[in-house]
């Protein structure tokens, strides 16, 4: 048996292993350590016995306490869904207008319908409904087909320019690519147009504004009406606010006008159900409340 050896300098046992004249001290486990990985033990051996834990083929052990997972989860979603009910069911039978009137609804309305638009509209029309190029902004107020909770219900029912039966459909012409304008005409109107917004404009753009004008009575009221303000009953655009879907600059107004425009938005008929089509509705009227 080998001799236990001792360091000089500390007095402690040593494990005999030397590395250029310094030996290794024999350190023992700290006791906190063992008393940890015998408390962690025992807790383990005691919620092997109370839960379940052991997988056993088909099965596993049910524990003492015999707590199940998943019935706890089943209840816990069971009592959601009434807690929910108890307050859908009055929005599926109230009218919009009732619901409206309602502050305890429209709590709701705002809590929930936020997270379904969200969840839907948000990849085009923006977590806070401000839109994008080519996408609305819902928190505007400058409805295309009215900004009544009944009629954008519809629309988000049908959608526009959808494969939905009833969709609503509306298209901007193609002026100059079908031949009907001239590019230098749908110059002139593109810088008439910009000038109803009141839009910072070259010299040269003010020189082709009263030719535009002209052109745009001629071609552009049978939607967009006389005074430019547009028309709901089509989808035309209110082209005298400060609200533009595609763009304001020059090149994106010719454009409109040169290539034409057919935004589409999907039907939600058949992916949500009536009471969320109505909390969304009624939220979507609610978008930029923050901004009044």
């Amino acid at each position: 048996m080998a001799k236990e050896r001792h360091d000089s300098a500390t007095g402690r046992y040593t494990t005999g292993h030397e590395w250029n004249g310094i030996e290794e001290l024999e350190t023992p486990i700290p006791r906190v350590v063992l008393f940890f990985l015998a408390a962690t033990t025992l807790i383990a051996i005691g919620y092997w016995i109370l839960m379940p834990a052991w997988p056993l083929g088909v099965t596993y052990t049910k524990g003492l306490l015999g707590i199940d997972q998943r019935k706890v989860v089943t209840k816990q979603v069971e009592d959601a869904a009434a807690l929910r009910a108890a307050w859908t069911d009055r929005i599926a039978e109230a009218s919009l207008g009732e619901i409206a009137a309602d502050p305890e609804l429209m709590q709701h309305v705002r809590e929930t319908g936020r997270t379904l638009f969200i969840d839907n509209c948000a990849a085009c029309h923006g977590t806070r409904g401000t839109g994008g190029p080519g996408f609305p902004n819902l928190s505007a107020k400058a409805w295309l087909w009215g900004g009544e909770p009944e009629t954008i219900l519809e629309t988000i029912r049908v959608g526009i320019n959808s494969a939905h039966s009833d969709t609503r459909s509306s298209q901007m012409l193609a002026f100059g690519h079908d031949g009907t304008l001239e590019r230098e005409q749908v110059r002139a109107v593109a810088a008439y147009v910009r000038s109803l917004s009141g839009l910072p404009m070259s010299d040269d753009n003010k020189a082709l504004i009263d030719t535009g004008k002209e052109i745009f009575s001629e071609n552009c009221t049978a939607c967009h009406g006389e005074d430019a303000g547009g028309s709901t009953d089509i989808g035309a655009p209110n082209l005298t606010d400060k609200t533009w879907i595609y763009g304001s600059d020059a090149q994106t107004v010719f454009t409109t006008i040169y290539s034409g425009r057919q935004g589409q938005m999907p039907s939600w008929e058949n992916r949500l159900s009536p009471v969320d089509m109505k909390l969304l509705a009624l939220y979507v009227g609610t978008l930029g409340e923050d901004r009044q």
